[in-house]
């Protein structure tokens, strides 16, 4: 299907084809809703957004549902799990398409599952993806500037994002007994043997745009808070009708060593405080390095209150994490330095891997690094090269996933910002249009005591080039086979 769609989009007239391709999108969805029975009529359904934090969230959000006994499927960025079996995410999409999603959700009713987690991107939105799933909890991790170029400015981006939260008031309610178990009784007077899946919106009360995403309808607001990284006072400037109807949880005291983050969490609102009897307030210790890791697991609390959870099971599911796929991934082969890997493909994320990496013991570091082609935001470019030249020793510029771009272009373009913070080419800046190649000799670079990071594919198992081929890749599985032969 993807290639009939890659021929159609290649050899029909451009304006005919982006007039089409809604209609032909919110079809395809729609049959594949179909074809597999609307399978989330049958699960509570958690739908995570934003620009950064999504997958982390998702992640943290089923582990912490799964300590408190519940069976959970979901499918992001890095992995999907349909509840009985987890695999990495070879799609090279966070949002997957057409039948897929549909299907996933279908084997998790099939596997017993109580509740579905999807990675809901604003490129899956925009094609319709999301319109027919029956959403229950809706989480925004935060917003800025992405997929700017292909959604046409920051608003575009923005409002793709709220339509997502402006299907939740359109899809159905749902009832579940005290398992979670989601049930369909036919009259009002069995509906009285269940609960009311509250139909609920979760966001980051730090964010720039939080008004904008509490102001859609919802039966429940949750806002969380950490201040770390807003600009603006204690009191922030909230709307006061919204500011009225939020629940609100806080994380503060947040500690960031080698070892891990462990932060503070209290409840603001009355409704939490009464659910938890005389416990406001709990410490967790999370085995992830950085306060975005704390901000991160703020999701996974209030998606866990929402569900009736209480503060020792939320710390309990949240202490157990011991990684994520993809995210700050140590790779280990007995080197005497260490190997690094990371998603990070924005100036932010990267920004604050850097922070995060700058808690482990080093001497030097060195980042092999590049940029998304295919119209991705190609501004960030010489900002990414900026980041990695004043962060690292050594700095090698290779491909990422160039889709129909020349890949070095891409790689001229991000060693300029490598070049304007006084590296020199041949000397500690590198450019290497092959990864492998470019991977090997980070590696070779370092000595004891060195990191050596590995940013912008994470688990991805797919380069992107032209015409629409992939070809099989994993930053994890290449930095092993070349530990090896060192």
């Amino acid at each position: 299907m993807d290639k009939i769609f890659y021929l159609i989009k290649r050899y029909l007239p451009k304006r005919l084809f982006s007039s089409l391709q809604p209609a032909y999108h919110f079809f395809l969805s729609g049959l594949g809703a179909a074809l597999y029975n609307h399978p989330s009529e049958n699960l509570i359904v958690v739908g995570v957004t934003g620009t950064t934090g999504k997958t982390s969230s998702v992640f943290l959000i089923a582990r912490t549902l799964e300590a408190a006994g519940y069976k959970v499927g979901y499918t992001s960025t890095a992995m999907f799990n349909d509840g009985q079996k987890e695999w990495l995410n070879d799609k090279k999409m966070t949002m997957i398409g057409r039948f897929f999603t549909q299907k996933i959700l279908r084997q998790m009713v099939k596997n017993k599952c109580q509740y579905a987690i999807i990675e809901t991107s604003s490129e899956g939105i925009k094609q319709f993806r999301h319109r027919f799933i029956n959403y229950d909890i809706l989480v925004f991790t935060g917003l800025y500037p992405e997929h700017i170029e292909s959604h046409g400015g920051f608003e575009n981006y923005k409002q793709a994002k709220g339509k997502l939260f402006a299907h939740l008031k359109n899809c159905q309610t749902k009832y579940a007994d005290d398992y979670k178990i989601v049930h369909h009784p036919k009259t009002e007077l069995k509906k009285l043997n269940y609960s009311r899946v509250k139909k609920t919106i979760i966001a980051n009360y730090d964010d720039d745009e939080v008004n904008y995403f509490l102001s859609f309808w919802a039966e429940q607001k949750i806002g969380y808070t950490c201040g770390v990284h807003s600009d603006k006072s204690e009191e922030l400037n909230y709307n006061e009708e919204i500011k009225q109807s939020v629940e609100l949880i806080k994380c503060g005291n947040i500690d960031v060593s080698g070892q891990g983050t462990s932060f503070d969490v209290f409840l603001l609102s009355d409704f939490f405080a009464t659910q938890n009897k005389a416990n406001k307030m709990i410490n967790i210790k999370l085995n992830l390095l950085s306060d975005f890791s704390a901000i991160n697991a703020m999701t996974a609390v209030a998606t866990g209150l929402s569900q009736d959870l209480n503060l020792g099971q939320i710390k309990k599911g949240l202490e157990n994490v011991k990684g994520i796929t993809g995210r700050l991934e140590m790779i280990n082969e007995g080197q005497n330095f260490t190997v690094v890997v990371d998603y990070a493909f924005e100036p932010k994320a990267v920004s604050k891997l850097y922070e995060a990496v700058g808690l482990i013991p080093h001497n030097k570091i060195i980042h092999v690094l590049g940029s998304a082609g295919g119209g991705r935001d190609k501004s960030r470019r010489p900002i990414l090269g900026e980041i990695a030249g004043r962060g690292a020793d050594y700095v090698i510029v290779t491909n990422e996933d160039p889709y129909d771009e020349d890949p070095n272009v891409i790689i001229e373009e991000v060693s300029l910002g490598v070049e304007k913070e006084g590296k020199t080419n041949k000397k500690d800046l590198f450019k290497i249009l092959d990864r492998r190649e470019a991977i090997l000799k980070a590696l070779s670079l370092a000595s004891s005591g060195d990191i050596v990071l590995l940013t912008g594919k994470g688990s991805e198992q797919a380069i992107c080039v032209a015409r629409g081929a992939k070809i099989p890749w994993d930053d994890r599985r290449v930095a092993r086979e070349e530990l090896l032969k060192l």
